[in-house]
């Protein structure tokens, strides 16, 4: 799965959601809309999407969410970010409700607060579904009634309110149990080893000296997906042949290989930039694994 749907193509799929400003920055930082759910069709292909969002579900349906699934059979919030692949299929006619797309930048304007990949509702690995209690129901639907007055009207700082009736759905749910009923495919070990595999591809390319790798081993991911590293280990050695470590090395490599071709960054920069303490280190993993040094391949680039 190397793709991920953009808020454009969302709207290309989804025509009929389509909002009236089109610059997809409508916000001032970031990107937010909301639609009534009678904008969504009834089956949709499981994919990630690069943006965040909120959906109050009111129908019965039938959600496959990273390497799990869920029946839905009662009012439902559910949460999904970027990271996780997911798909709905409806199995009832009606099919009420709201939801919102929104970008993270949009939501954290003014400050930096933790990332919402942190969120216990937008982790990876968490649970993404809340169930709602009739007076739950009540509240959150009248957040949502909100939103949509507020993003048809001409008020000028529309999306600072729009901002604040999300982090009141978020903290809502917060408040509430998640949902405990999810069920493991019998290919678990395939959607794991499909997460971890995004996951890596996510760390790159990296941009800049400063902009560091962040997960570097197993027990990294293992921890970022929310798995034991044993688990996770296991699940990548029988799908793909190899370990979970193997797969590390090997991006980090071809990695190092585009920035001694690519750029003009020294090789200190180049191994502080892939989770290398010291260039020394980096230059001893670089030669175990293509029996030339850094300098070498920088020389016959050049």
């Amino acid at each position: 799965m190397s793709h991920s749907e953009t808020i454009q193509e969302f709207y290309q799929r989804v025509p009929q959601a389509n909002p009236t400003n089109l610059s997809f920055t409508n916000a001032g930082a970031g990107h937010f809309n909301v639609f009534t759910r009678s904008s969504c069709f009834r089956k949709t292909p499981y994919i990630r999407r690069d943006f965040y969002k909120v959906s109050l579900i009111i129908g019965a349906g039938k959600l496959d969410y990273a390497d799990k699934w869920i029946d839905i059979d009662q009012p439902a919030l559910l949460f999904s970010n970027p990271m996780i692949p997911y798909s709905w299929e409806a199995t009832s006619e009606q099919q009420e409700g709201w939801f919102c797309l929104f970008t993270e930048s949009f939501l954290h304007r003014y400050e930096q607060k933790e990332t919402l990949a942190e969120s216990p509702l937008f982790k990876i690995g968490g649970n993404p579904i809340y169930f709602l209690n009739e007076r739950q129901l009540t509240e959150v639907s009248g957040i949502f009634q909100r939103m949509m007055d507020e993003i048809a009207s001409d008020y000028t700082h529309k999306y600072d309110l729009l901002r604040t009736y999300l982090h009141l759905i978020i903290h809502e749910a917060m408040k509430m149990q998640p949902a405990e009923r999810f069920e493991k495919h019998t290919n678990a070990s395939a959607r794991i080893t499909s997460l971890f595999i995004e996951l890596l591809e996510r760390q790159f390319p990296i941009d800049t000296p400063e902009d560091a790798l962040h997960l570097k081993t197993a027990n990294d991911y293992a921890n970022s997906l929310s798995v034991h590293v044993n688990h996770l280990n296991r699940s990548v050695k029988e799908i793909t042949g190899k370990t979970t470590t193997e797969h590390i090395s090997a991006r980090i490599i071809k990695e190092a290989q585009a920035l001694l071709k690519h750029t003009d960054w020294n090789i200190a920069e180049i191994a502080y930039s892939l989770g290398f303490e010291y260039p020394t280190y980096f230059n001893i993993f670089f030669k175990k694994h293509t029996q030339l040094t850094p300098n070498e391949v920088r020389k016959v680039a050049v």
